[in-house]
């Protein structure tokens, strides 16, 4: 942790890429691609599902023996799932994100996470994915639930590229993961990146605005910063794949070199980046202009994603009309 007065080094620079073309499966299942690959590897690796199947279609060919489906039973299938991780399993949850911990905080806590077991879960469909059946299937409060569980980690890759890397850094870590998968996330890496456990990437060095999305975030954020070096404005650039934990000293070095942090994700503002940047902020004492791209506090529309996107700003240019507000440049 770092108090105000430190001054903390800035993390590397990676390389990025938001017109990277990928190989279609990958493009449309990466969590699938990386766990059929994953279980090549290590016989310990199960997968569970409830009615998700679809999406695990090539791991079911390559090992039937060690896939479950469980119907629509997401409660049922964590507390499964609890029981074969103390016979020695590895096991991974593919579920609806509306129905995984939302719905099964409770197993969650009290199965996985009290008991520090390497279950993954595995949320599909986040965010406004399913904004067209209604509210019952947005999954914009799932981070701020996942967040507030004692031992429990966090991640939400930005590309397909992010997923896989991030699937496999996940078989050796000892207590409960929830992994948010976007759907639709537009490419940032040319190539999986190498992550550090609880650090953030900085994608773009800039001083006059800091950018950090996750998940979907990150793709606007980048092409954001692009349009914005175009009107003048430098933007830092950081993909916070890690939520749980948080990379603290990333917040705090973009903060002070800016003085101006816009958050950007498809979840609801209360509990998710908005709340971590805030929270930190104030507990490191540091004076910063602060604004978000997210979901308001209140019964949100129904409706394709990007029609969705659109109205409640989500979008490239929503992001470039905040960031310039937060510079006095709008």
């Amino acid at each position: 942790m770092v108090t105000g007065t430190q001054n903390v080094p800035a993390p590397k620079m990676v390389d990025v890429f938001s017109d990277v073309a990928i190989d279609t499966a990958l493009a449309t299942n990466p969590a699938g691609v990386a766990i059929a690959e994953m279980a090549d590897a290590d016989p310990r690796i199960l997968t569970l599902t409830a009615d998700l199947g679809n999406v695990l279609a090539d791991f079911r060919q390559r090992h039937p023996r060690r896939y479950l489906e469980l119907g629509i039973a997401e409660t049922n299938s964590v507390s499964v799932a609890a029981g074969l991780a103390t016979c020695g399993y590895l096991p991974y949850i593919f579920a609806m994100a509306p129905f995984g911990v939302l719905k099964c905080a409770e197993q969650i806590r009290t199965d996985l996470a009290y008991n520090h077991l390497p279950v993954r879960l595995v949320g599909r469909l986040t965010g406004l994915a399913m904004g067209i059946f209604g509210t019952s299937h947005h999954a914009v409060e799932d981070v701020a639930v996942a967040r507030a569980l004692t031992n429990m980690t966090v991640v939400t890759p930005a590309d397909s590229n992010a997923v896989l890397s991030l699937m496999r850094s996940t078989v050796s870590h000892q207590g409960p993961i929830y992994i948010r998968i976007a759907e639709g996330a537009e490419p940032v890496y040319a190539a999986p990146p190498v992550f550090e456990f609880g650090r953030w990437l900085r994608l773009h060095c800039g001083s006059e605005v800091s950018l950090i999305g996750h998940g979907l975030g990150v793709g606007l954020a980048v092409r954001a910063a692009g349009e914005l070096a175009a009107r003048g404005v430098q933007a830092d650039v950081y993909d916070a794949a890690f939520l749980k934990p948080f990379d603290e000293e990333a917040i705090v070095d973009t903060a002070r070199r800016t003085g101006a942090v816009l958050t950007i994700e498809d979840h609801s503002e209360v509990g998710g980046l908005a709340s971590i940047v805030a929270e930190t902020v104030g507990r490191n004492g540091l004076s910063v202009r602060l604004d978000r791209v997210a979901l308001p506090d209140e019964d949100l529309e129904v409706g394709t994603p990007a029609a969705l996107h659109e109205h409640y700003g989500f979008t490239a240019a929503g992001v470039v009309a905040k960031a310039l507000a937060l510079t006095g440049r709008a």
